[in-house]
């Protein structure tokens, strides 16, 4: 991290434009939670990564061992309440105040980790083990959160991608943005840096340019994640899923179409989730919009992962995404387009606009998968196995791997014990480990410095 980000500063902190109305019960319950030491630990974390917006870095690790003093307390006050905050980043400062939206992440990351994911962990009230039991728990998430929309028609499109990507790259999803904003559309991504901030500030153009009086820029992160992807500045409606497959599944639930740009291992794992969903014959009557896209040198990236699914499921996979290469305007004609096809459909299912209520998820992908070096050395990667089941496998061992990249536990697991083991078949081996290599040769899996591999691919 730069010098600048370690300056450290002490500030109180009042919410303005969210948790401004509680009564005293709900304060209660957000200063009790904010106590309990677990509670207490995950939301220093993620409001630490909130703070620092903008500083270069994608290992939580490190931002991490250099605020070991860094402390956030939640304050009960007669009308309301504040966070006290100690040694803090100094750059979430601008002339001694805290920048506005810092101030708004701080307050949704404390209303998802400790009011919301109190809430959640009540097994009276949200059973878990079941799967409308999980995609109703996303569906409190997002409903506390406000972000959905039940008076707009279908105008929401999710983008994907890498985080570490080119500066060419970059300027392509801006492109892509503007013209996704152009036509009233909408964008929700993982709320960190690279394909995740070009699409919105993209799309805020394309809204300006149509005067537009509100943009939706939705940010989709998780507490493992958040500290390697912190919230970019065009974010205005942040949400923080206790998990990552919760993550996922707010992401197709709440989205209308889907765009990937190129990325790395973490854009490979929520690929592999949206294959299995989209493949599954409960799926098939549902619209939901894929693009792959990226701009003329992302063109054999785009190969490479197409030949890699089509290794993986076969002619399953037919049908199931169009790829447009270095034309940002075909993609907003096409998105907007697809829109329409899925208003009828939501309109001929009866499914609502701002929750795709009827998509089926296998509860192998709703239910956390715990990444440690057992775990991970157990997956079953055989393409002998049905093809969404082998997507649940794939996917888990993708994102075994964006573990021990960013996120702090996996990167000191890997620390100690050396890199993860992944066992497949032979010709999934050779395909495995030649797209990783070509993720790392590309500069995909960081954002600065040699890229070590958390990983070792081998063979049955």
């Amino acid at each position: 991290m730069n010098k600048m980000a370690i300056e450290k500063v002490d500030i109180d902190v009042n919410p303005r434009g969210s948790l401004e109305l509680l009564s005293q019960r709900e304060i209660e319950a957000l200063t009790r939670g904010a106590t309990h030491a677990e509670m207490q630990d995950l939301y220093r974390r993620c409001a630490l990564a909130v703070l620092n917006t903008g500083n270069e870095t994608d290992d939580a690790a490190e931002i991490f061992d250099a605020f070991t003093d860094f402390s956030i307390d939640v304050v009960k006050k007669t009308r309301g309440l504040q966070l006290k905050i100690k040694n803090g980043p100094r750059t979430a400062l601008v002339e001694n105040r805290m920048v506005e939206g810092i101030r708004q992440h701080l307050f949704a990351v404390l209303r998802d980790v400790i009011y919301i994911g109190t809430e959640i962990s009540d097994r009276s009230r949200y059973d878990l083990k079941s799967t409308a039991g999980i995609t109703d728990a996303v569906f409190q998430i997002l409903k506390h959160a406000r972000v959905m929309e039940p008076g707009l028609p279908p105008n929401l499109i999710v983008c994907w991608g890498g985080h570490s990507i080119s500066r060419n790259e970059y300027d392509y999803t801006k492109e892509v943005g503007y013209h996704l904003g152009l036509r009233r559309l909408d964008i929700c991504t993982g709320c960190g840096p690279g394909a995740m901030k070009g699409p919105m500030k993209g799309a805020a153009v394309g809204h300006a340019k149509q005067r537009l009086p509100v943009s939706r820029f939705v940010g989709l992160s998780e507490p493992g994640i958040i500290a390697a992807e912190p919230p970019n500045p065009m974010v205005n409606h942040l949400v923080v899923l206790p998990d990552i497959e919760k993550r996922l599944e707010a992401f197709v639930r709440l989205g209308h179409g889907i765009v990937v740009f190129p990325g790395g291992v973490g854009t490979a794992e929520e690929i592999l989730y949206l294959m299995g969903i989209v493949m599954e014959a409960a799926n098939q009557g549902i619209e939901l919009p894929v693009v792959f896209t990226g701009p003329a040198g992302a063109a054999d990236y785009f190969k490479e992962m197409d030949r890699f699914l089509r290794m993986l499921f076969g002619p399953a996979i037919d049908g199931c995404y169009q790829v447009i290469v270095d034309d940002a305007q075909a993609v907003g004609r096409y998105m907007s387009r697809a829109l329409k096809r899925v208003r009828r459909n939501r309109n001929q299912s009866g499914d609502a606009y701002y929750f795709n209520w009827l998509l089926q998820i296998r509860m192998e992908n709703q239910l956390p998968f715990e990444v440690d070096h057992d775990s991970v050395a157990a997956l079953t990667l055989s393409r002998d196995l049905a093809p969404a089941d082998l997507a649940v496998q794939v996917r888990r061992a993708f994102s075994a791997i964006v573990t021990g990249n960013v996120k702090e536990q996996g990167i000191r697991a890997i620390q100690k014990y050396g890199p993860f083991q992944l066992t497949a078949d032979s010709q999934l081996t050779a395909a495995l480990d030649h797209l990783l290599r070509g993720f790392a040769a590309q500069g995909r899996m960081k954002l600065s410095g040699e890229y070590l591999p958390c990983y070792e691919v081998v063979s049955k």
